[in-house]
């Protein structure tokens, strides 16, 4: 039985949250109202004894971030744009939302994966395209266009709400995590970040990847464009096993915080989060509130619940509470 960890991410106008039996998004409506929606979590690196392996676990979370990641953003786009009644039916499906998906992944590959490939080769040239200097080079570049490019979409209004949302996630997080009354006082009262934020995770990627990379520059062989390809499939197929060992050491880490080395270990990647996280406004964190509570419940904790009608934030934080501990099967 190991311990079950909470997480999610922040969407269009709202946040979503998983636990180990179901994934529940709260989104605001144009006309201020939280719409919810919960749906169970089928997969079977969900549901079957495997999918808690080490390094096999850290795989759902990639899965997370390309599936259910990406319905939840379909979703909330939905509901953030419904001019009519909230109670009508939202699709997470169409041609127009896919082909958006399919054009930003083409784009994420070209930047973050064939962008440094080029510019490494071509700076290795320099010196006998020395394959050590080459792989170093392409991570260093990588890490660098994703640290510009997180700075440079920060600097959009809708992004920075977007972060704000991310912000109002990890701080409901850390509050259930503390113990803590889920009401907006109490959860305000948390820091935006959190050691186990898919942004430490991408870090983490980064950094891995360089060490793994390295013995795959194909440098000796003769025909320049093989020895791209080469290198460029050999990425995409080892992506799986980066993210199993990024995890891993996000996890152990979370585990662990307390202790000097790894709190050195985290401390980049919660730096990382003030260009991906903002302080929340009330109302998002009552929308990260909302989009947790369901999935508590369907992981069975019990005395989960928010301020009470005519309870007082004040009264909340005075009564005691205690949660009961998750565990996965």
């Amino acid at each position: 039985m190991s311990k079950q960890f909470y997480g999610g991410q922040a969407v269009i106008e709202g946040v979503m949250m998983r636990g180990r039996k179901a994934m529940s998004i709260a989104v605001r409506n144009a006309q201020g109202t939280i719409v919810i929606h919960e749906e169970p979590l089928t997969a079977k690196i969900y549901t079957r004894k495997w999918g808690q392996w080490p390094f096999v676990r850290g795989l759902a979370l990639l899965w997370d971030a390309l599936g259910l990641g990406m319905r939840a953003l379909m979703w909330s786009a939905d509901v953030a744009m419904q001019e009519d009644d909230a109670e009508e039916q939202v699709e997470f499906s169409g041609p127009v939302a896919w082909t958006t998906i399919a054009a930003s992944l083409a784009f994420a590959m070209a930047i973050f994966f064939l962008v440094p490939t080029l510019a490494s080769r071509w700076f290795a040239g320099f010196f006998e395209h020395n394959p050590y200097l080459d792989a170093v080079a392409e991570g260093a570049i990588r890490l660098i266009l994703f640290v510009v490019y997180l700075w440079a979409i920060s600097l959009l209004p809708d992004i920075r709400r977007v972060f704000a949302y991310h912000g109002a996630e990890h701080k409901a997080i850390n509050a259930y995590e503390d113990g803590a009354r889920l009401t907006v006082d109490n959860v305000q009262k948390y820091s935006v970040q959190h050691v186990r934020c898919g942004t430490s995770f991408l870090l983490y990627v980064l950094v891995i990847s360089i060490l793994l990379f390295a013995p795959l520059t194909f440098a000796g062989i003769e025909y320049p464009w093989l020895a791209l390809l080469l290198r460029f499939v050999t990425r995409l197929m080892l992506v799986p096993l980066v993210a199993a060992i990024s995890y891993e050491i996000i996890r152990f880490s979370a585990n662990h915080a307390e202790n000097p080395l790894m709190r050195l270990l985290i401390a980049p990647g919660l730096l990382l989060q003030r260009i991906t996280t903002r302080p929340p406004d009330n109302s998002m964190v009552e929308c990260a509130i909302a989009a947790l509570l369901p999935v508590l419940a369907a992981d069975g904790i019990e005395g989960v619940a928010p301020a009470q009608p005519g309870e007082t934030d004040e009264d909340a934080a005075s009564t005691p509470h205690v949660y009961g501990e998750a565990v996965a099967d």
